[in-house]
Formats: C-alpha cells, sequence, structure tokens
C-alpha cells in the first residue's frame, strides 16, 4: 500500500503565497512521476504540475510563472510553492504519484483565495 499525506492548504489573499507538501511512504519502490491536481467545484481535475524522477518538469499554462513544483533528494517528497495566487487558484488540490505503473491519490487539501 502506499500512503499519501497532505499538508499545507489554506487560506490567503490576493497575491499571497502557500506551499503544498506530499509525503509518499509504505510500498513506494519504484515510484517515479509525482505531481498536483486541482479540482475546483463544478469542474474536472486537472492538471497543475508534474515532475518526473530525473526532475523533469510541466505545468499548466495557467499556473507558469507563478508556481513551482519539486521534490526532495529521496524523491518521495513532492512539494508546490504557490506564489502570485488568485482567486480563480481557488480548489481542492490532489497529490498525484506513480509507483510501478500504478497510480495514486492524495485525499486532497483546500486552498481558498479571497479578492
Amino acid at each position: 500500500q502506499v500512503q499519501l499525506v497532505e499538508s499545507g492548504g489554506g487560506s490567503v489573499q490576493a497575491g499571497g503565497s502557500l506551499r503544498l507538501s506530499c509525503a509518499a511512504s509504505g510500498s513506494i519502490f519504484g515510484i517515479t512521476n509525482m505531481g498536483w491536481y486541482r479540482q475546483a467545484p463544478g469542474k474536472q481535475r486537472d492538471l497543475v504540475a508534474g515532475i518526473s524522477r530525473a526532475g523533469s518538469t510541466n505545468y499548466a499554462d495557467s499556473v507558469k510563472g507563478r508556481f513551482t513544483i519539486s521534490r526532495d533528494n529521496a524523491k518521495t517528497t513532492v512539494y508546490l510553492q504557490m506564489n502570485s495566487l488568485k482567486p480563480e487558484d481557488t480548489a481542492v488540490y490532489y497529490c498525484n504519484v506513480w509507483v510501478l505503473a500504478k497510480n495514486y491519490w492524495g485525499q486532497g487539501t483546500q486552498v481558498t483565495v479571497s479578492s
């Protein structure tokens, strides 16, 4: 089993910053890609940012230049630094991890940005 523990969500005013963390544990031998998705009320869950085991990153166009994804040296914790937050960034953010071709989701953490 793979456990994902997310932290760092909360409420912030527009222009502020938050940092999300997601720590993977359990049967994580073979962990590869890690990423963050978000889902706003009434909308589908969309990719925000992803990072490969080698460190290659990709971002949704809406967050480029504002968000930065990274992972620790052990490759088991992924971070999302979110700067210049906008009200449209309000959503539940989910950690996503691939381990030996199986996909796992975190429980989600709420991010609320007020104008």
